[in-house]
């Protein structure tokens, strides 16, 4: 008789639900000052009640200025930081609720590829013993097929075979990127996190690794949750924007919706921003007044006030409620609900 852990097991593996993620109001809060029995006196909102869905094979780019919590939420909803409170559910399982021993069973299905492809590999490991570490840990492959199976996979990453005994050192920063997501694909994840993957390359390179991750994601169908400073690179990949702002989300939706119609006013100066390849074409810029209030201090009401230029009075007292305006279309402004 299979034991409650087995049963789940298979249970996860045969989930085939169109939507791969669903979080519900999560939080992640830093405490900053405890009293002497340790409870937080002072605490950082570095994810403040944030809930969307993902469906499966498709791409969430999420942008947002620094500091506005868009690492921290994915790092979160991988249980890579403890959740403060709130829901994720992958694939049916509810990631908070799950031990260690169910933890680990579930890891190799959800995988993130890091900012920096320098700090993010270990110097002493060869390429091989990198990609094909957690492989091995996993048990993703028998231990005969594990090295033509590390070679394939970085095949399909357009790294050369007799890389496999080379250190990280030896290659350039694209080529090291391309490592990081050979490591992530090698265990046949269902979703990654792609967190800031090509801000640290040329932009030259960025194409190439945008195209790759593209491709990999057309031929193993994967899910992405892609986090960027780059609108352009968003838009590109994308099939659905999330716009943050201070730990919360302000505006979600299809990315053609966002791109044409961008509703709340820091989306707006967000998608102003944005470079038009087109010497004849005069910018319209908004330039936002002020600095991003702190985290551990957020402002009443709606976070965004202090700086917006179509505030209204109880912009500064009242939270807007978060809204479909069209079909997919969300948006958390008191501007609409006027309306």
């Amino acid at each position: 008789m299979e034991n409650k852990v087995e049963q789940d097991v298979k249970n996860f593996v045969e989930n085939k639900d169109e939507e791969i993620l669903i979080v519900k109001n999560l939080k992640k809060y830093f405490p900053i000052k405890t009293n002497i029995f340790g409870k937080a006196l002072i605490t950082v909102k570095a994810v403040d009640d944030v809930s969307f869905t993902l469906k499966r094979g498709k791409t969430l780019g999420v942008v947002g200025e620094s500091g506005c919590g868009k690492t921290t939420m994915g790092r979160t909803i991988l249980r890579l930081y403890d959740i403060t409170s709130g829901e994720v559910i992958f694939k049916g399982q509810d990631i908070n609720r799950l031990t260690k021993k169910e933890l680990r069973i579930v890891r190799p299905k959800m995988q993130i590829i890091f900012q920096d492809p320098y700090s993010s590999l270990s110097p002493r490991m060869t390429v091989g013993e990198i990609i094909g570490e957690a492989v091995r840990e996993h048990k993703i492959v028998p231990d005969e097929e594990y090295k033509s199976y590390v070679l394939k996979i970085m095949k399909d990453c357009g790294l050369q075979p007799h890389y496999f005994d080379r250190y990280p050192h030896e290659f350039s920063g694209g080529q090291r990127q391309r490592i990081c997501i050979a490591r992530a694909i090698a265990l046949q994840p269902d979703l990654i996190v792609c967190d800031e993957p090509v801000s640290a390359l040329d932009v030259s390179i960025q194409a190439q690794i945008i195209n790759l991750l593209k491709d990999l994601q057309d031929e193993k169908k994967l899910t992405y949750i892609f986090i960027s400073h780059d609108l352009s690179v968003v838009e590109h990949i994308s099939d659905d924007v999330a716009v943050m702002y201070l730990g919360s989300m302000v505006e979600t939706g299809p990315k053609e919706k966002i791109y044409a119609n961008p509703m709340h006013p820091y989306t707006e100066a967000l998608m102003s921003a944005v470079p038009v390849p087109d010497p004849t074409v005069k910018m319209k810029r908004i330039v936002l007044s002020g600095d991003i209030p702190s985290p551990a201090n957020p402002p009443a009401g709606c976070k965004f006030h202090t700086r917006c230029r179509k505030a209204l009075t109880q912009c500064a007292e009242i939270p807007p409620v978060w809204k479909e305006y069209e079909p997919g279309h969300f948006v958390a402004c008191h501007l609409y609900s006027q309306e």
